[in-house]
This record gives structure tokens, sequence and C-alpha cells, in this order.
């Protein structure tokens, strides 16, 4: 049986140390780094013509942020999974680059193992906050607080930590089809588009921690 294909990335970050230090990081993981870049605009560029199954975006970047690559990217490159880098807690950022698309947020100050994890969550199709950064998604002023149940909670909180709806049955003694059944209902009460918008929601009304 022969080795599954490497995570493809594309690393953005206009600190050229971090830079370096995190695309050896990965590299040296078996992630296939396929492109790299110091600004928002090159980052973009790159995006488009490589098309990676995650990029691992600086939130804070010259020329276009991480939001606004990630706005772009949905559009011109909606395959590719945004990670948002960052060093910065700033609620109102967090909650528009999930409202956006993006489907990660690693904390700079943590472990490689964390990030490493994350990329290869979201590339399996799952999503990934850090855990500290879900603290500051504060419930919204006026967002009506929808009413879960316990299983329902429980599948967005095991989604938010980049499992997959079969790694979510197997935790919760479920079939993959009930997964996805709560999901749907979850994002109904959620009035949410896609599972990453329920997840931000219900990270948001402080439904899931």
């Amino acid at each position: 049986m022969s080795d599954p294909e490497p995570v493809t990335c594309l690393v953005a970050d206009d600190h050229p140390a971090v830079l370096d230090a995190v695309c050896e990081y990965l590299d040296s993981s078996g992630i296939e780094i396929v492109g790299r870049a110091t600004d928002g605009k090159q980052a973009l560029e790159k995006l488009e013509t490589r098309k990676p199954q995650v990029a691992l975006i600086d939130l804070r970047m010259p020329g276009l942020d991480g939001i606004e690559v990630a706005k772009r990217a949905r559009q011109s490159t909606p395959e590719t999974a945004v990670i948002l880098y960052t060093g910065y807690g700033d609620r109102a950022l967090l909650t528009e680059s999930l409202d956006v698309g993006a489907r990660g947020f690693v904390l700079k100050e943590a472990p490689m193992e964390d990030l490493l994890r994350a990329i290869r969550a979201i590339a399996a199709g799952g999503q990934y906050v850090d855990p500290v950064l879900a603290g500051l998604l504060a419930v919204a002023a006026g967002e009506r607080v929808a009413q879960l149940t316990q299983r329902e909670r429980d599948v967005l909180r095991l989604l938010a930590e980049g499992l997959s709806n079969e790694e979510i049955g197997k935790r919760l003694f479920i079939s993959g089809e009930t997964v996805r059944t709560h999901i749907r209902k979850a994002m109904d009460k959620l009035d949410a588009d896609t599972r990453t918008q329920a997840v931000a929601k219900a990270l948001r009304q402080h439904l899931i921690a």
C-alpha cells in the first residue's frame, strides 16, 4: 500500500525568520511547501497559480491583510482552505475572518505541533480554532442564542477541534451519517450556510468552548 500524498501548503508571513522556521518545521513533518510569500498580494497570486490544499496566512501583512486574502481566495481558489496565523487576539478580527470563510486560527505562540495538527485537520475537511482564541469569540451584541441539543454542541465542539465526521462518530459512539444529521440541524438552528460558519456562531454564542 503506497503512502498517502502529502498535504500541500503555502505559507505567508512578512517576518522572514518566522516564515523560515514554520516552513522548515512543516517540511520536516511531511507537509509539502509549494509556495512562500511575504505579503498579501504575493500570497494571493501564488494561491491562484499553485492551488495548495491549505494556505497558512499571517493575519497582518502589508498590502492585503490575511482577512482580505481569505475573502478573495474563497472566490478565486475555493479548493484552498485558509488558516490564519496570528499573534493578535482581537475578537472583531477573528469574527470577521470566520465570516469571510477562514477555516482555522492558530496563535503564533502555540506549539508547532498544534500548527501541524491544524493543517492536517483542515486538509481533511475539518476546522480548527486555537483554544485560547475560542474564548475571545464572545456573543455578538443582539445575536439570538440558538437552542442546540447537547449532542449538537458536542458535535460542533469536536468539529472545532478539527475532527472528521467519522472521528466524531467514533468519539461519540454514533455513525458518520448521524453526525452529518446533527451538523445539518445545528446549521439550521444557527442560520449558518456552512459548517465553518456554524462552528463560528456556536463559539461566539458560547454554545461550545
